[in-house]
């Protein structure tokens, strides 16, 4: 971890230019569409309010990674050095820098101060003159100063205050708490900042400040196009039918010319007269594009993308430009009467979607820290293994724009909560102006994308006045506040703002029509297995319309935990991993579990790699019996896709953004063609599941093996794959498989294949874990070198279970791992490193065990 400090350090310290508040150059950007954009990014300055010496700071950027960039703080990740951080979030901060105005920008008619990001309660002085109060952290503050620059240096001050010492007073003068449960203070419910900030069960708590999104002058002559909104009408393959509305800030009251275009050509160039009012200004297009090219989920088709371009013109002469890229398609949240109570299903372009993934919370506590190229690996790392929809939880923030192009890019479904979890909030009229306010711009900024499906309220809020006890503990005015934010004013917005896409209350809900967790309306969070210590087999009693979370903690890799600890604290009851382990119960449950299904790991490594399959079985059973339940249900979304620090917790990645054995699992229960045993009333069936747009016709073939490899039994069948389908085809009594054989070693093989491709396969035992004869395996490896990457041939002489792969020392990528390896057979799994490797090196370092290698020999 001392080397991480040492990147960080090196790169922030690059990125400021001196100690001094000496004056900047400001630095234009890039494009054509922005060139009256200057950025205030250099040459800022921070300290503690009180002291004298000021010291170097990158914006945008936060406290905490300007504090370690400096060298006053040590890795707040590291050991159990948060604990010894606390006291950042409970202190005032200042930021300051100055920067040189020419008089080209002095020429324009307007010019504004843009904050596009300010975490959270800040004080903004510019020339010595206040001109923003800004109090909430999702919000865009956009200032016009142009009377207060001047040729020359200019200064800019910032000060924070206190997100905790802001509300405490407000807190003490409450009548009643409101309740909070990731923030044992309770200031967080009244502060519009990103609640994990105060700590969740798996994030620490570490208050940040800080100007955390970019910050700007604009200079602009007579008008400027503050938003353009894309609204489908009608949307098929030969036509699509779309209005366009253009948001225009005037100076005065002028005639305009719009014109709208492709830069990528298949959109028509419509042009048309406005007359504009000095203000605000919506100028509205109607337009139709002939045999559009569809944007469609992951796995179903091309995710074609537009590239809209606005000209604003005035006498003939561009005074504005803006662009969008965006996609075409048609959305539905289908919520139609059935046999079971009303449908819950995603309908894109008229084709229902079974949503496929997992829920996403911020990749850092220090936001600043999460650029394009984690962003890429952690969505990539979701498209490769056949997810379709990712939930951005509602306490984290909203997005950068990076991760909703990539999104859009990915063919990845967004279900998009407002940044609501698990408290109750004010319903004063200063805090619900401020939430529609955050809200307007937020909506504003994001629909453009395709790939967001969903406006949903909150996470869990809902659910809390049902099951938590909220009714009791809070005043009757309490129910009236969240109706207020929830029932009326978030819809108002998404319907003023985005009528083109659903809104949904809260997460899980039934729209006020059942219970939050009714298994037959809306979205179901099943949390009897881990909070409950339920068996992993109370996943298949579960038969929700739409499963938005569940989830099972494991820890990271050694290599992850190596990084935080030093030797002597690598034990899973020693005070630092409990430290990197929020939940109250969190290591006691994974043991629990643990020692259900298998023996007691025979070391620390051992304990890590069991955790990961333990949490990938349970999470495997859970999401292969929800895609068996089609339509009845049509969402699986597993308890989370990612980390933002090192840590034991629910997700799939880490925090490096290594996978566990839950990501590797993903690829084969999110499989379009997934085959699925499952033993129901003594019966053995075997189903086939289709996310595909077409019938598919395949090849099953059915093997009772011994785990000496030895075949008992076997069948092989033609099968048809319906769209969108799950069917049994093929099916045996237990008794008359299992009869003469010792249930305890034997397992049922099934693999689906089609045309030459295998496409699905799965193994199903008969006993639980722990009463399994599994022999020790002996392993063979192959390497051999192919193009930037090396190939692995694994095979065994007995079954193999859950292989893990890795290297002593050198860092990569492994294709496939925690796979299992029949008798006689061979699995090719390819090694991508992320440095210069030699084959031979790898032949040295690579290293294989199976699920026995993790216990003492009998």
């Amino acid at each position: 971890m001392a080397t991480t400090c040492s990147k960080w350090s090196v790169l922030f310290i690059s990125l400021v230019i001196s100690a001094s508040l000496s004056g900047v150059t400001l630095a234009r950007a890039g494009s054509e569409e922005d060139k009256g954009v200057h950025y205030l990014h250099q040459g800022w300055q921070f300290r503690k309010v009180g002291e004298q010496d000021w010291h170097p700071a990158t914006v945008p950027g936060c406290v905490h990674t300007d504090l370690l960039a400096c060298g006053l703080i040590g890795d707040p990740f590291y050991r159990d050095k948060e604990l010894k951080m606390q006291w950042i979030g409970e202190v005032d901060w200042e930021y300051a820098c100055s920067f040189v105005v020419d008089s080209a920008l002095l020429e324009s008619e307007r010019c504004d101060l843009v904050f596009e990001g300010l975490d959270t309660y800040a004080t903004v002085v510019l020339n010595g003159t206040k001109v923003l109060e800004a109090d909430n952290m999702f919000r865009h503050w956009r200032v016009p100063c142009k009377e207060l620059l001047h040729e020359g240096e200019n200064t800019l001050h910032v000060r924070f205050r206190s997100p905790i010492q802001e509300v405490m007073p407000r807190l003490k003068a409450a009548p009643a708490r409101l309740p909070a449960a990731n923030d044992p203070v309770g200031t967080s419910p009244y502060t519009r900042k990103a609640p994990y900030h105060y700590g969740w069960d798996w994030g620490p708590r570490l208050v940040t400040c800080g100007i955390w999104r970019p910050v700007y002058l604009e200079g602009w002559n007579g008008a400027r196009i503050a938003s353009l909104q894309l609204l489908p009408h009608k949307v098929s393959s030969k036509e699509a039918a779309l209005s366009a509305w253009v948001e225009v800030e005037s100076t005065g009251t002028a005639e305009a010319t719009l014109v709208l275009k492709s830069r990528d050509g298949g959109v028509p160039t419509i042009q048309k007269s406005f007359r504009l009012a000095q203000g605000d200004n919506v100028l509205p297009v109607e337009m139709k594009i002939a045999k559009p090219r569809l944007w469609w989920p992951n796995g179903l088709g091309e995710q074609a993308l537009y590239t809209i371009e606005v000209e604003l013109l005035r006498d003939a002469r561009l005074i504005a430009r803006k662009s969008c890229t965006t996609g075409i398609r048609s959305l539905e949240l289908r919520q139609l009467p059935d046999q079971w109570g009303k449908s819950f299903t995603f309908v894109v372009n008229g084709v229902p979607v079974f949503a496929k993934g997992g829920n996403w919370i911020p990749a850092d506590n220090f936001l600043n820290r999460v650029e394009g190229q984690r962003y890429r690996h952690l969505l990539t790392s979701c498209r490769d293994v056949g997810m379709n929809m990712l939930r951005v939880w509602g306490g984290g923030v909203y997005e950068d724009e990076t991760f909703y192009r990539l999104c859009d890019e990915l063919g990845l479904m967004v279900w998009q909560d407002f940044m609501f979890s698990c408290s109750q909030y004010p319903g004063d009229a200063a805090f619900l102006e401020n939430v529609r306010q955050e809200a307007i711009c937020q909506v504003k900024r994001l629909r453009h994308h395709p790939c967001i499906v969903l406006w949903c309220g909150n996470n869990e809020m809902e659910w809390g006045w049902h099951s938590w006890g909220w009714r009791e503990q809070l005043p009757a005015t309490a129910w009236a506040d969240y109706e207020a934010i929830f029932h009326k004013l978030l819809p108002e917005v998404c319907q003023q703002h985005d009528a083109s896409r659903p809104y949904w209350p809260s997460s899980p809900s039934s729209n006020l029509q059942a219970e939050p967790n009714s298994p037959n309306f809306g979205d179901m969070h099943y949390w009897g297995v881990w909070h409950a210590a339920a068996p992993f087999e109370e996943y298949q009693k579960q038969a929700p319309r739409f499963m938005s979370e569940y989830g099972f903690q494991s820890f990271p890799e050694l290599r992850t935990v190596e990084a935080f600890t030093l030797p002597e604290d690598r034990d899973i009851a020693s005070p630092v991993m409990m430290v990197h382990q929020k939940h109250p119960r969190g290591n006691q449950l994974i043991r629990e579990y643990l020692l259900r299904d298998y023996p007691p790991p025979k070391h620390f490594s051992a304990f890590l790699y069991v955790s990961q399959i333990l949490q990938a079985e349970g999470i495997k059973r859970g999401a292969e019996h929800l895609r068996r339940l089609m339509p009845r249900c049509m969402g699986s979304l597993y308890w989370q896709i990612d980390d933002c620090w090192p840590v034991a917790s629910w997700s799939s990645i880490d925090y490096f953004g290594r996978w566990k054995a839950l990501h590797y699992y993903a690829r084969r229960f999110y499989a379009q063609l997934l085959v699925s045993p499952s033993e129901e009333d003594g019966t053995l069936k075997i189903y086939v599941v289709s996310d595909k747009k077409r019938q598919s016709r395949a090849t099953l073939a059915v093997r009772l093996m011994d785990v000496a490899g030895k075949v008992l039994f076997s069948d092989a069948r033609k099968v048809i794959a319906q769209p969108q389908s799950s069917k049994v085809v093929w099916q045996a009594p237990v008794s008359e498989l299992l009869s003469g054989h010792d249930p305890k070693g034997v397992f049922l093989h099934c693999a689906l294949v089609e045309g030459e491709q295998p496409v699905s396969s799965n193994l199903h035992f008969f006993v639980p874990p722990k009463e399994r004869k599994l022999p020790r395996p002996q392993l063979s490896l192959r390497c051999e070198e192919g193009d930037q990457h090396f190939i692995v041939l694994v095979g065994s002489d007995v079954l193999a279970r859950h292989v893990y792969l890795s290297t002593a020392e050198a860092d990569g990528f492994f294709s496939d791992n925690f796979f299992d390896v029949l008798p006689g057979e061979t699995v090719r799994v390819s090694f991508t490193p992320r440095g210069p490797l030699g084959l031979e090196e790898f032949k040295q370092q690579l290293r294989a065990v199976s699920l026995v290698d993790a216990f003492e020999a009998e």
